[in-house]
């Protein structure tokens, strides 16, 4: 099976770069293609990350193979990522099938066993040449079944940023400086002094999850002080069923999905060509 990139060099020249990655939460072939597809336009380095839930969706191997056949036809690297994956037996059979980025999200245990848990992935993850993203502190809000109330967000601690990283060896860093899954109620208050302590004191790629709903202004000043992979999922979720549900709408007899489908992509493209401007990256392949 061909086996797909990893992010870490990505990553790297985006820190290098002064930009960002973006990183879209793929559900289905349309979403895949509309991705590439933008990229590939706007010649922009991206990321397809795929929840637990998408991968029991759709197949990993179905998956992997559609990526790859795409990476292919755009004759460029789009990166499968493994977003908020939990267990070890379940991203070491997802990168043994072809995935090479990972995240393990163990932010909801304590420190040392955080530790432990990362540390465990990571060593099989590069052993298979994958990179590894790990979360310190916890974001609100909903991914797939993984909830977290409000009242339970626990910010990235600076000092344990730096302890954490050095004793797990991971490639990249998701922290939490108040930003949520899900789109926002009210507008969010993030904490960029803090993301400034732990870039001080952390040197690899750092990673803003829940994009999604944030202004343009909040993301691009989170990048100019180092953030280098941001991650957008509920945005293309909410164009693409606004896409299909305006189309029935005014075809409410229609039944041929090469009809009621390229409204939705449309409406997916603009979202990613969106995220691709606010980050910066456009024309850095």
């Amino acid at each position: 099976m061909q086996t797909l990139a990893n992010t870490r060099d990505l990553l790297l020249n985006a820190q290098r770069g002064g930009y960002a990655v973006p990183a879209f939460n793929i559900h289905n072939l349309e979403t895949m293609q509309v991705v590439a597809e933008i990229a590939d336009k706007l010649q922009a380095p991206v990321i397809m990350a795929g929840t637990i839930g998408t991968f029991s969706y759709a197949g990993t191997d179905n998956i992997v193979a559609i990526a790859a056949s795409l990476a292919q036809q755009y004759q460029r690297d789009l990166p499968v990522h493994l977003d908020h994956h939990e267990t070890y037996d379940d991203i070491a059979d997802k990168v043994e099938r072809g995935v090479r980025s990972v995240m393990i999200d163990a932010s909801h245990y304590p420190l040392e066993e955080n530790i432990r848990r990362v540390k465990e992935v990571v060593q099989t993850s590069h052993r298979f040449g994958a990179s590894v993203e790990a979360e310190l502190g916890r974001l609100s809000g909903i991914e797939d079944d993984l909830v977290v109330d409000e009242r339970d967000a626990l910010y990235t601690n600076p000092e344990e940023a730096r302890y954490f990283v050095d004793a797990t060896g991971i490639d990249s860093l998701a922290i939490a400086i108040g930003t949520a899954h899900g789109m926002y109620k009210r507008e969010p208050k993030l904490d960029f002094s803090r993301l400034e302590e732990v870039r001080n004191r952390v040197s690899l790629p750092l990673v803003l999850h829940g994009a999604s709903g944030l202004p343009a202004s909040a993301i691009r000043q989170a990048i100019s002080l180092g953030i280098c992979k941001v991650n957008v999922g509920t945005e293309l979720k909410i164009a693409f069923s606004d896409g299909l549900k305006s189309f029935f709408q005014h075809h409410p007899q229609a039944n041929d999905p090469r009809n009621y489908m390229p409204p939705a992509k449309a409406a997916m493209a603009d979202v990613v060509a969106k995220v691709i401007d606010i980050c910066g990256c456009a024309g850095k392949l």
